[in-house]
């Protein structure tokens, strides 16, 4: 378990389980679903787990959206390549960025939350709904993903390239 812990790095640490534990802790504190585990293993995973799509979440909604009505502006992908390979902080930074930006989708999924497990419990929705759901939302959510990584993948070789 000691070795497990060690190869979290800081980024998984603070933009996956960080944000999994405080979601799990606040909707088992706030609501009847319990999230919180009994093993400590399967916790790291599960906590791991909803702290990743938090964090999806948030590069794949909530980045987009402060782009968009410009509370946040980037520079362009191929200049940040360059520039991190002179300045080894702007990794530092950028890690710190995107847990200020996974904090914020943090906050944002528990509020959605709470909304809509009281919009649902009038509903009568049974457990198998509400997994349904869940299912194809984080399936959606990691496809997106999934398309986003490989673009980031491909301007970072043609930067290489170039």
């Amino acid at each position: 378990m000691k070795e497990l812990l060690n190869k979290i790095s800081s980024y998984n640490l603070f933009n996956y389980l960080f944000p999994g534990v405080i979601f799990s802790m606040v909707i088992s504190r706030w609501s009847e679903i319990n999230l919180i585990q009994d093993d400590i293993v399967t916790g790291l995973f599960f906590y791991y787990f909803i702290g990743l799509v938090i964090s999806r979440f948030g590069s794949l909604i909530i980045e987009p959206i402060l782009k968009w009505i410009n509370f946040v502006k980037f520079a362009n992908y191929s200049d940040f390549v360059k520039a991190s390979k002179k300045d080894q902080k702007l990794e530092i930074l950028s890690e710190s960025n995107n847990m200020y930006r996974t904090l914020i989708s943090l906050f944002l999924i528990i509020l959605l939350s709470k909304i809509y497990l009281k919009m649902t419990t009038n509903l009568g929705w049974g457990l198998q709904t509400h997994l349904g759901i869940i299912t194809v939302s984080v399936l959606i959510l990691f496809l997106f993903s999934y398309r986003k990584q490989t673009s980031y993948i491909t301007k970072r070789i043609k930067s290489d390239l170039e």
